[in-house]
């Protein structure tokens, strides 16, 4: 394994974040990616102050949506990113998804169209071009990343699509630099998704090798094995029931996501969790995470990559950040073994 990387969502604190990145620079780590998905910690934040604090490693949005911030800001936003890093930020974006949207208003209509002209007027805006483009979800006329004082040639900001479905894995093939495989998937799915990816590059002239494939994987770990599969456990009770996705990917029976659903209020409670999370099964977590003891979770990962993935993404959950790091630092290193 030579690439690595560290997912944080908001299960940790964000100073002990900035601690936890420098860490991971520091032993080796590529890249940190930040997530945005439920109505609790906005991605761009932690980036800016993970990109204050480092000096190698890359930034990425793992993802945001391209629903509720206008192309312009958009734009503005990873421009302002990479000012702090340069060539270092990398912007990932996703469809995001239902219930949340609906619930806040957005109504996440023809998500494929509303990707594509996201990317595309993204990528002109980044590349310091002048716009017009109406499409029908993106509309510009005549704009552009207005830089007068600072750098005003094109920035070297890659644009990755995080992609569970075979439509949306497609279109990342054809129009971006790379897809951000999803987690809570078992490895073999990925035979399927690089499938999707390879039809979506061969249409734009692409090969697959031309698209970066890095994978979020839950990577519980713990010298205790069973306190590592219980905090998996927890995790996974709210993804069955908030994502709906995740959980047809994931194969697991919609007998078992009902009553989960039927126990988890929206958002979820501490209480409604504890209650529910025996409804998921061990075998489960053993075949779509890296859960369990050091060993244990590198040879879960190990299929990730066997299966395509060209990194994992780390995400920890709830546990030692710094022990996740230094599970997976010595496979970066494996002369210092």
């Amino acid at each position: 394994m030579k690439r690595a990387a560290l997912y944080l969502q908001d299960a940790h604190d964000l100073r002990a974040g900035l601690a936890d990145v420098q860490y991971a620079e520091k032993l080796g780590f590529e890249a940190v990616w930040q997530a945005e998905s439920r109505l609790v910690r906005d991605a761009i934040v932690p980036m800016a102050a993970y990109a204050a604090v480092t000096e190698r490693i890359k930034i990425g949005s793992g993802v945001i949506n391209n629903w509720t911030r206008n192309i312009g800001l958009l734009a503005a936003t990873f421009l302002t990113l990479d000012d702090l890093a340069p060539g270092r930020i990398i912007a990932g974006l996703g469809a995001w998804w239902d219930p949340l949207a609906r619930q806040v208003g957005i109504m996440r209509r023809k998500p494929l169209k509303a990707m594509r002209e996201t990317v595309i007027v993204l990528r002109r805006l980044l590349n310091m071009e002048r716009v017009t483009f109406h499409g029908e979800f993106v509309h510009v006329d005549g704009i552009e990343l207005d830089v007068v004082h600072g750098r005003r040639e094109p920035r070297d900001v890659p644009i990755y699509i995080g992609a569970t479905g075979p439509k949306m894995l497609a279109l990342a093939g054809e129009i971006a630099d790379g897809v951000l495989l999803n987690y809570c998937v078992p490895p073999e799915y990925n035979d399927w998704a690089l499938e999707q990816i390879a039809k979506g590059a061969r249409k734009a002239g692409r090969t697959l090798d031309e698209i970066d494939r890095p994978q979020l994987i839950v990577a519980s770990v713990d010298h205790d094995r069973e306190v590592a599969i219980d905090r998996t456990r927890e995790l996974l009770v709210q993804y069955l029931a908030q994502q709906p996705h995740i959980a047809k990917a994931s194969g697991v029976s919609e007998e078992v996501v009902r009553e989960i659903q039927s126990i988890l209020g929206w958002p979820a409670t501490h209480e409604q969790i504890q209650r529910a999370k025996h409804l998921v099964p061990e075998d489960l977590i053993h075949r779509i995470t890296a859960s369990g003891t050091p060993e244990e979770a590198r040879a879960k990962v190990k299929e990730y990559l066997d299966r395509g993935a060209t990194s994992p993404v780390l995400y920890s959950v709830g546990g030692d950040v710094r022990l996740l790091i230094d599970t997976f630092s010595p496979l970066l290193h494996p002369e210092e073994e």
